[in-house]
């Protein structure tokens, strides 16, 4: 009767494997029509793919000029994927906000697209909640970039005497923005560049950087 039991258990964990293999087997994969800038593309279907746990600098500023780097973004960002077939691993978040699909691309090779654009400063590493799978090898990357003072992180000028994080949503603004004001639970953060190594993030509002 054991060994009956133990078969039956060995079977059923050998199915369970082939069902996991079988799916790792099926893996999305996708075609990059255009770039946007440098964290959006254009899939071949239409849908606007937005890289989950990553912010560039944005190319299409409403303030008026591109933010740093966002032009050297953009074009990092179209030499990897412009017009390529990879990998999409979609994040637990499907869309954003904008209705944006949310996702990783990774390359032939297994790299991240995001990883990549990261580790030589032309994105910082953000946290989102249900889109974070991949947030320990952003962080990485992004303490590398600017122990190396690549792209955006070699060019940290502080503005104010410190900056206020938001321990919940993991950004950081000035001190005199209304926002920082409200906030419950707060890190501060001496300069930007110990905010960045902290995993924090510019807040939108009051814009603590670019200055």
């Amino acid at each position: 009767m054991r060994a009956c039991k133990s078969s039956l258990l060995r079977i059923l964990v050998l199915v369970l494997l082939l069902l996991l293999g079988a799916a790792g087997a099926k893996a999305l994969r996708v075609k990059v029509v255009r770039v946007i800038d440098g964290d959006t593309v254009v899939l071949a279907d239409g849908r606007h793919l937005r890289y989950a746990g990553i912010n560039a600098p944005e190319l299409h500023s409403p303030e008026g000029p591109p933010e740093p780097f966002a032009r050297e973004a953009y074009l990092r960002n179209r030499e990897l994927v412009e017009g390529r077939t990879l990998r999409f691993e979609p994040a637990f978040r499907r869309k954003d906000r904008h209705g944006r699909l949310l996702g990783y691309l990774l390359l032939p090779d297994g790299r991240l697209v995001s990883e990549i654009l990261v580790s030589e400063g032309l994105a910082m590493a953000c946290y989102y909640p249900g889109a974070s799978r991949y947030r320990k090898r952003l962080l990485r990357a992004q303490l590398q970039a600017l122990r190396q003072g690549r792209g955006i992180f070699g060019f940290l000028r502080d503005t104010e005497p410190y900056y206020i994080g938001n321990v919940r949503s993991r950004r950081f603004h000035r001190p005199g923005c209304p926002r920082a004001q409200k906030i419950r639970k707060k890190r501060i953060f001496p300069s930007l560049r110990q905010a960045f190594e902290a995993g924090y993030c510019p807040a939108r509002g009051c814009r603590p950087w670019p200055p």
